[in-house]
């Protein structure tokens, strides 16, 4: 049994740049390395691509990354976790395995399946959202329940160089690692509950080092463009110690830490996942100096009955048109744009939204509150909600149509469609869902 456990965060979300990640696991000494890059609205858009297609399913980016990260984590003797199967793991390790194939890496890859309870949703449970039945959205598409690190912890007593996920909660990725080499008891909510701790403050990698903390002015974070992610000591009393690989932009300190803490936390006295309601309440954090945040404290209490469901409906189309204006009287053209599509749609259009990018398109100010203003430059943004990709298409075209229909001086005109997806959440008994491990090797 170790006594000490280094896990580092790669990936933050879907999108996140592919760099870190390969300086983490070249630089950072690591036992694990973890790549949470899946969201409630990422896996109901992969259940929409694997519907066209049964190969596909996992995240877009997971060839890249794994082109990049197999030969480095099989030289280092590295375990890469990571929820990069979002709606077809299966497929996702296939994927995995033809990469190793290719590089003649010889690698156990296990995928783990059972998040996707589609089949067990009735559509009459209650939407947490709106307390209404799910079925009240609009069609169902996809329904994920969050799994814990009980999930994982069968997948880490094969040896698989690679586990692949589905819907996991986050930090589960970081706790099954630490159940499994410091062996704790899965119902030691205290041991469960500091776990959690570590994993929540490492979920969002580069978020508590400094990239979404950072303000030029108020919050000055150096050299981002070389933005590090984070890794943490964790050990086995569930102490740890956060940091990162020297000579990586960013910084991490107790301020970035305190920001992370408390990212999306709506209770700190019980903030629920799959595995434990965590207390953060008693978190204790220490500036050790040099990127490097100690972290004592928390735990929790019971292990919910329930586990959460995201659910995926669809949610009709978006149709969407932009035009700029600039110059004298920027502003008060891009507001009689508005009102001219205002009146040519508002009758026929639900949900109709006219934004002015870089006036009052974040805040929702009111007309008579950017009286006075004079933005040299105005992008009027129109949206609205249709049922079907035929009807929506009507704004971009009403938009297009202000070329020569419209105020004087509007340019570069974009319009386009949208299918939306939209996402509720439910509840379900955790007994009623089952998971399993496939493993395969190259």
């Amino acid at each position: 049994m170790k006594r000490k456990v280094r896990i580092g965060c790669g990936a933050g979300f879907s999108g996140d740049r592919l760099e870190p990640a390969v300086i983490l696991a070249e630089k950072g000494e690591l036992d694990y390395l973890v790549l949470e890059c899946l969201a409630e609205r990422t896996i109901a858009l992969a259940q929409k691509r694997k519907a066209l297609d049964p190969e596909k399913g996992y995240d877009p980016l997971l060839e890249k990354r794994l082109d990049l990260l197999l030969p480095i984590i099989k030289k280092n003797n590295i375990r890469l976790i990571t929820n990069m199967g979002a709606a077809n793991p299966i497929a996702a390790l296939k994927k995995v395995i033809e990469i190793a194939r290719s590089k003649a890496i010889s690698i156990k890859v296990a995928a783990i399946i059972g998040d996707d309870v589609y089949e067990l949703i009735s559509g009459n449970e209650i939407a947490i959202e709106t307390n209404k039945p799910l079925k009240d959205s609009g069609q169902l598409i996809s329904a994920n329940a969050y799994l814990g690190a009980d999930a994982i912890l069968a997948a880490l007593q094969t040896d698989a160089n690679v586990i692949i996920t589905g819907r996991v909660a986050d930090p589960s990725l970081f706790l099954a690692p630490l159940i499994h080499e410091f062996n704790w008891d899965i119902n030691d909510m205290q041991l469960m509950g500091k776990g959690t701790v570590v994993g929540h403050l490492l979920e969002c990698a580069g978020q508590i080092s400094g990239g979404y903390f950072a303000d030029p002015i108020k919050k000055l974070v150096e050299n981002m463009s070389e933005l590090g992610h984070p890794f943490v000591d964790v050990f086995e009393d569930g102490s740890a110690i956060v940091s990162k690989v020297k000579g990586t932009g960013g910084h991490i300190d107790l301020a970035t830490a305190k920001e992370q803490l408390l990212y999306e936390v709506t209770d700190p006295h019980e903030y629920y996942t799959p595995d434990v309601i965590a207390d953060f309440t008693t978190v204790c954090l220490t500036d050790l100096g040099e990127d490097r945040v100690k972290v004592t404290g928390g735990g929790g209490k019971n292990k919910p009955s329930t586990l959460k469901v995201s659910v995926g409906y669809k949610a009709g189309f978006i149709g969407e048109g932009e035009i700029s204006y600039a110059g004298p009287s920027a502003i008060q053209r891009a507001q009689l744009a508005g009102e001219i599509i205002k009146q040519r749609l508002g009758s026929t259009v639900s949900d109709l939204k006219i934004d002015y990018i870089g006036c009052s398109s974040l805040h929702q100010l009111s007309v008579s509150d950017i009286r006075g203003m004079e933005p040299y430059e105005i992008r009027l943004r129109v949206a609205g909600k249709m049922k079907t990709g035929e009807e929506a298409a009507r704004i971009g075209e009403e938009v297009e149509a202000l070329y020569t229909n419209g105020p004087a001086g509007g340019g570069g005109v974009r319009k386009y469609v949208n299918e939306v997806v939209g996402i509720v959440s439910t509840l379900i008994n955790r007994v009623e869902v089952y998971h399993s491990v496939i493993i395969e090797e190259s």
